[in-house]
């Protein structure tokens, strides 16, 4: 978790260091923005490729390499002499994101207790949450206290920090993944593909809300900039909340979990359109939203490393590569209902055709997952044969 709390950190941060970053380098705002375009390409890219190639290294050591990479790229990113360089840096740090986080998902579950796996995939994903609730805060301070320089040391003392509690207390854990086969084969598996496209819906339905929702509190529901820092610090505690959340009731009923949870995403983005211009109402939503937000994402990383037998890494890092090119196409989505005529408020509406469609994908695997539960407890035609004869007899 704190490992991961480092690697979101230093994705997010980016965004609170920006106009320093770009007085200091001598570039303009939009030219430094593409070092967040620059990393999300080294994370939807680096996944695949990073988890195929290091596929028989053992995945206590592949952490602990990523880690020390990931280090490096900090460092490189605090020294950089120039715009070109720091870009090279953080596309180094980004190539690791996804195998780590996926392959942190497999240790997490592979050493928590049976029936807590979904809960242990919570543990490890709250270091996001923690990142966006905690890190960017106090990244942006430290940047505006000292300089941007001073954030990337902070992150990398950090997840310094964090890599040597792994040497020290992860065990359990030195088999190698599968081999590239394998784990391209499990892409094929059907449960893996839909989990994949239940992620995509979903992230891409709150990247379409999200993405505008400052200006939607302060154009629509009419709150101050500094009511609007305040809600998203209430919406990155419901964030936390939301992990945790599913984590247990996906441990308790993974596909019911999933689908209920995707129903109440739809629901509250539907409420956000309708009660944008109330303030109280709209405040709770916030909370809510980021909690059913975030609530879906141990269930679908448990179906997809349930669904992947034998060797998940790579379709969990393919699963977070995804969700970043959501994220992406939600913005994007959103981008065009505020260009047009319905304006900030249909975002909301926007966000929740998106991810019914999400829900509908989970609807269909419950239904059968139900129908495969009732036929294989159901006796066979052979099985019947026999009975009858031992009765006979």
């Amino acid at each position: 978790m704190l490992c991961v709390f480092g690697v979101g950190t230093s994705e997010f941060v980016i965004a609170g260091i920006l106009p320093g970053l770009a007085g200091d380098l001598g570039v303009d705002i939009p030219t430094a923005g593409l070092l967040v375009t620059a990393y999300a390409l080294g994370v939807v890219i680096g996944g695949p490729v990073v988890t195929i190639a290091t596929g028989r290294i053992s995945r206590k050591t592949l952490l602990l390499a990523l880690m020390a990479v990931f280090i490096a790229g900090n460092i490189l990113a605090a020294l950089s002499p120039n715009f070109g360089i720091l870009m090279i840096t953080r596309v180094l740090a980004a190539l690791t994101h996804s195998t780590f986080v996926a392959v942190g998902i497999v240790l997490a579950v592979g050493m928590a207790a049976p029936g807590k796996e979904a809960s242990a995939v919570a543990k490890v994903s709250l270091g996001l949450n923690l990142a966006t609730v905690l890190g960017v805060p106090l990244g942006t301070l430290i940047g505006e206290r000292y300089d941007w320089r001073a954030t990337f040391w902070a992150v990398a003392a950090i997840t310094l920090l964090a890599t040597i509690l792994v040497a020290a207390v992860v065990s359990g854990a030195d088999a190698p993944g599968g081999t590239a086969g394998s784990e391209l084969k499990v892409l094929g598996n059907r449960q893996v593909q839909l989990a994949i496209a239940m992620t995509v819906l979903g992230s891409a339905g709150f990247g379409t809300v999200f993405t505008y929702i400052s200006p939607l509190l302060t154009d629509v529901t009419g709150f101050s900039v500094d009511a609007v820092a305040v809600l998203l610090v209430l919406f990155g505690v419901g964030s936390a909340l939301g992990s945790l959340l599913g984590g247990k009731l996906a441990d308790r009923a993974l596909m019911p979990a999933i689908t209920g949870l995707l129903l109440a995403l739809t629901l509250v983005l539907v409420l956000i359109g309708i009660a944008a211009p109330f303030q109280v109402v709209t405040a709770v939503l916030v909370f809510v939203f980021g909690v059913m937000s975030f609530a879906i994402i141990p269930g679908l990383q448990t179906r997809i490393f349930n669904a992947a037998v034998g060797a998940p890494t790579l379709a969990l890092a393919v699963n977070i590569s995804a969700f970043q090119l959501a994220n992406a196409a939600g913005s994007w989505l959103g981008g065009r209902v505020v260009d047009s005529s319905f304006g900030l408020r249909w975002t909301a509406a926007a966000g929740a055709l998106v991810t019914v469609l999400g829900l509908a994908l989970g609807v269909i695997e419950l239904l059968r997952d139900r129908r495969r539960s009732s036929d294989s407890e159901q006796p066979s035609g052979a099985a019947v044969l026999n009975a009858d004869a031992a009765v006979s007899q």
